[in-house]
């Protein structure tokens, strides 16, 4: 048997992987510009700088990912995973689209916003489980760690340019604009998914079609302690942690008084630390809870900088300490969950995961906008702060634990 594969690109020597990569990167760029638009849009232009509109948006976009969980997990499972990328990415196209058209002839009101956020989120929901797991049929578990993060280091390499883009497009043109690129933007992914290599693929058995599916994977992640241990994480960090568009945008606006300019050009610099982040992870051949500890901890941090700012240009900075903390987390969940669990059961676990991590959102979303609103922009980044540290300690108490058994197993052999 030959050597594995070292290097930090070492995914990308396969034709499959790159061309994913390729169209997957323009892709990204595109949901970037859309994110950042759609959040200056509901601030901005649809209410007087309503953090709590950007909470319930993002509790609408994200809801579906918990809300549609049996069904999810169970596609990414049993259906043909390309196909079925093929499809949400298609769907994704023309709901951006149709928020283009009628955010550009000026008819676009809130109630709009709301109902696309939700049918994105939908179609999203089924779209990020199966994309997580099709990786692994791009390169192999051999190299899947490394492509988990060169996906991630292609998605916030996105996040670099797109905000800035979505920043001049809503400055020259408007913001009907920004959505209408992301909506041409998907036809790069699409032209991907089309061309691979499908006698290149690498196949995973697939699970058997049983009454019972979703409760399967739940007894199953039950009777893992390591994988409830990073559940409640994702728990803390997703929910309460992971509201850039309302920690960002508030900040922009509300403290720092800047335009639409100033508020793409922070969340471009964001994506310093988050592409440093996950060329972190891809260096490392399997990472554990220690570097989960290391992330969850650091994220703390960040927050806590971010929220005691005393200037524009510090602020820009604790946003790049967020952003590697972030990566660096988000990265090892998905990597310790996939390559720990069985191929059969990876697309439920992964749903489970993404359900956990971002179903949140319809808590704290909304909590965290309120205390932006009432409180202040720098109360809720201390929420995030106070959801780093609760994760860290989780980390803390499961890594003891499992020195104390082994030490209790070693005894008693």
């Amino acid at each position: 048997m030959s050597a594995p594969a070292t290097g930090l690109f070492r995914s990308l020597r396969g034709y499959n992987y790159r061309l994913w990569v390729g169209g997957a990167f323009v892709s990204n760029v595109g949901t970037w510009v859309q994110r950042t638009a759609q959040d200056w849009l509901v601030l901005t232009v649809l209410t007087q700088h309503s953090a709590a509109a950007v909470g319930i948006v993002m509790a609408l976009q994200f809801g579906p990912q918990f809300l549609l969980l049996p069904w999810t997990g169970f596609a990414a499972d049993h259906l043909d995973q390309r196909k079925l990328l093929i499809a949400t990415q298609t769907a994704m196209a023309v709901l951006a689209l149709m928020l283009g058209v009628l955010t550009v002839s000026g008819l676009v009101e809130l109630w709009h916003v709301y109902v696309f956020a939700f049918l994105f989120g939908s179609a999203a929901a089924f779209d990020a489980p199966v994309r997580q797991v099709f990786v692994a049929q791009l390169v192999g578990d051999a190299d899947l760690a490394n492509a988990v993060a060169l996906n991630a280091t292609s998605f916030n390499a996105a996040r670099l340019i797109g905000p800035a883009i979505s920043g001049l497009v809503i400055a020259a043109v408007g913001t009907g604009w920004a959505f209408l690129l992301n909506g041409v933007s998907f036809v790069a992914v699409l032209l991907s998914l089309t061309a691979l290599r499908v006698r290149e693929l690498h196949p995973h058995p697939r699970a058997r079609r049983t009454a019972g599916s979703f409760s399967q994977g739940l007894r199953y992640v039950w009777s893992r302690r390591d994988l409830k241990a990073i559940l409640v994480m994702l728990f803390l960090i997703g929910t309460f942690g992971l509201n850039f568009p309302i920690f960002i945008s508030t900040m922009a606006v509300g403290v720092f008084h800047a335009e639409a300019g100033g508020y793409g050009l922070l969340s471009s610099i964001m994506a310093i630390g988050t592409v440093s982040g996950a060329l972190l992870s891809a260096g490392r051949q399997r990472p554990g809870f220690a570097a989960l500890l290391a992330g969850a901890g650091l994220f703390g941090v960040g927050c806590t900088l971010a929220a005691v700012a005393p200037g524009y240009w510090f602020f820009a900075a604790a946003l790049v300490v967020i952003g590697v903390a972030s990566l660096t987390f988000t990265n090892t969940t998905n990597t310790v969950m996939q390559l720990s669990t069985e191929p059969a059961m990876r697309g439920r676990v992964m749903a489970l995961r993404i359900g956990v991590a971002l179903g949140g959102t319809p808590i704290g979303a909304p909590i965290v906008g309120w205390v932006a609103d009432h409180w202040g922009p720098r109360w809720a980044l201390g929420v995030g702060a106070a959801a780093g540290f609760a994760a860290a300690i989780v980390a803390m108490v499961f890594i003891f634990g499992s020195r104390r058994a082994r030490g209790g197993a070693s005894e008693e052999r």
